[in-house]
């Protein structure tokens, strides 16, 4: 976790060195930022830590209002900060929160505590699976209302891995899987942008000045690193070729600098943290406890693997960051508590 941190603030920097040089006239502006946040994360990680992490349970409901209610007021013209085409922030200028990071982190903590008290009943839609699955629809919903498809496939996902883990049966998550993909199909269809990303995702080469453009600069990243890259801060794609590259596509930039070997240093970090959690999760005796763990490491393991496989062409684009590495404080700071929630129940491990 803290080499991925400080993979991030070294690439931030030098991914970012471009556009904060002739947009800020600060070639620092990015890790500057990003090396506050990651301090304020540290800090909310070292509290977390500390918290006996069954008090996530205890105030899982407020949390879950509190986070419907921001969710609602982002969308209020005025309060809601317009980025990128989604209404997804709350803030003034570049101080802004995005409530959906939130959410996350809410669902899981209502999800675990609810769910580890239905295990006798999980077998049973309107006993069981209702009331968790009506409060899953209603923050994905508002999540698209924004619209923010990335961040809520890996809220969504992230809850569908915690019912599967709490025992739901199989029949049910084949009726969810086939509503799913109409559902997915219905929004791509209603959307023309998203119909664009699915075309260039096929064939980024038919529209290379458009819908194409990110992936094709991504993989003119990514494939001439060679081995060992061209070198820390070497970066060709990064001089405005690569639309903002210290966020969503910093791993792009990480995979040129330092090549496959580096590229595969990070994948390995991220596959080493992913095993500790559930290495944690199966050895947890309480539900509420194993649970939490198991969704806090679904939900960074989810985002890093539609993150990786945006960046690499495997998936289509979405706004999704790079857990620990991408530029964002929201993202980063709601990373390390979620990092130090795990640390905080991994004490009560058998």
């Amino acid at each position: 976790m803290l080499l991925l941190t400080l993979s991030g603030l070294f690439m931030v920097a030098s991914a970012g060195e471009v556009w904060g040089r002739f947009n800020y006239e600060n070639a620092f502006y990015f890790v500057e930022r990003q090396a506050v946040f990651a301090v304020i994360g540290f800090l909310v990680l070292g509290v977390c830590s500390r918290i006996h992490y069954t008090i996530w349970r205890d105030y899982s409901k407020i949390i879950l209002l509190i986070s419907f209610f921001l969710l609602l007021a982002v969308l209020i013209p005025g309060i809601g900060m317009v980025r990128n085409g989604s209404q997804s922030w709350i803030g003034v200028g570049s101080l802004s929160f995005q409530p959906s990071e939130l959410m996350k982190m809410a669902l899981i903590f209502y999800l675990s505590a609810s769910l580890s008290k239905r295990k006798t009943v999980i077998h049973l839609f309107w006993k069981g699976l209702f009331v968790p699955l009506l409060v899953i629809g209603t923050a994905f919903g508002l999540i698209m209302l924004q619209p923010d498809l990335g961040t809520a496939a890996v809220m969504g996902g992230t809850a569908f891995l915690l019912l599967f883990s709490a025992g739901a049966p199989i029949r049910f998550f084949l009726t969810i899987g086939i509503s799913a993909i109409v559902g997915l199909v219905l929004l791509i269809l209603s959307a023309p942008y998203r119909m664009k990303r699915i075309t260039a995702y096929l064939d980024p080469w038919s529209d290379p000045l458009g819908s194409g453009f990110q992936i094709i600069q991504s993989l003119y990243a990514v494939g001439p690193g060679g081995l060992f890259g061209h070198g820390y801060g070497e970066s060709r794609q990064k001089y405005y070729y690569l639309p903002e590259p210290q966020t969503d596509f910093i791993f792009a930039i990480w995979s040129e600098e330092t090549g496959f070997l580096g590229a595969l240093c990070i994948i390995v970090l991220f596959f080493l943290l992913i095993w500790r959690g559930i290495y944690i999760a199966m050895r947890i005796d309480e539900p509420f406890g194993a649970l939490l763990v198991f969704g806090m490491t679904g939900m960074i393991s989810l985002q890093s693997f539609i993150n990786l496989g945006v960046v690499t062409g495997l998936l289509p684009v979405t706004g999704v960051t790079l857990p620990f590495l991408s530029y964002g404080g929201s993202s980063l700071t709601m990373t390390l508590a979620a990092a130090g929630i795990v640390l905080s129940a991994s004490r009560h491990m058998r």
